[in-house]
């Protein structure tokens, strides 16, 4: 019996945008509790912990001289101030994941998303975003949270139409009309993703073993 060459897959970054209360959230939390395949990236932060957050689960806790010199290390795959804070992708442990061939989910904005492709990433990056069905919806789904003030929700709002501007830069573009469908695609698309031929390791020595086999 000719000896089997053993296949193996580096992972993929799967990142998922959308304005706020379009689903995103949601959906990541499904597909990451539906798939084992598939871990979030644990994101370090300059804000401080919050109440039930656990370093190393939640967030990567940094001060913000420890912060300055993760990026001055060039440590980070991405990073940006958010509301005041700085929020970054440790670029050791995602590496680590992909040489596993284990998938990663980003959490992460347009401008991120730039990053991650201009950081030598590109081969391993699959980007989706998420629409919501309408802009009345979108502002109705922020409303029913009831977390937000009014003028917390026009700023998101406002914020919305800029972040949608930048959907033409996504791989795949997703109208979230209802939660289990967007999941669903997301799935497949992930599903697809895996199965692209660049990223079957192995793959093209198996392929001469195979032409070279002798016919029983």
């Amino acid at each position: 019996m000719a000896d089997v060459i053993p296949i193996s897959r580096r992972g993929l970054m799967l990142v998922l945008s959308s304005p706020s209360g379009a689903g995103k959230t949601t959906i990541s939390r499904a597909l990451l509790a539906s798939d084992n395949g598939i871990e979030m990236s644990v994101s370090a932060t300059t804000r401080s912990m919050r109440a039930g957050e656990v370093e190393g689960r939640d967030y990567y806790f940094k001060s913000h001289q420890g912060f300055d010199a993760m990026v001055e290390r060039q440590e980070f795959l991405e990073w940006a101030h958010v509301f005041g804070n700085r929020y970054g992708t440790p670029r050791a442990p995602v590496e680590a994941m992909l040489a596993r061939g284990h998938d990663v989910l980003f959490d992460i904005d347009w401008q991120g998303t730039q990053q991650l492709r201009q950081n030598q990433t590109l081969a391993d990056l699959v980007s989706v975003f998420i629409l919501p069905p309408s802009m009345v919806e979108l502002e109705r789904r922020l409303r029913a949270r009831g977390t937000d003030s009014d003028e917390v929700i026009d700023a998101r709002m406002a914020r919305a139409e800029a972040e949608i501007s930048h959907w033409a830069e996504y791989d795949y573009v997703l109208i979230n009309r209802d939660v289990q469908t967007c999941l669903d695609d997301v799935k497949t698309i992930l599903g697809a993703e895996r199965l692209k031929r660049s990223r079957q390791h192995g793959l093209g020595d198996f392929v001469r073993g195979l032409v070279r086999a002798p016919v029983a």
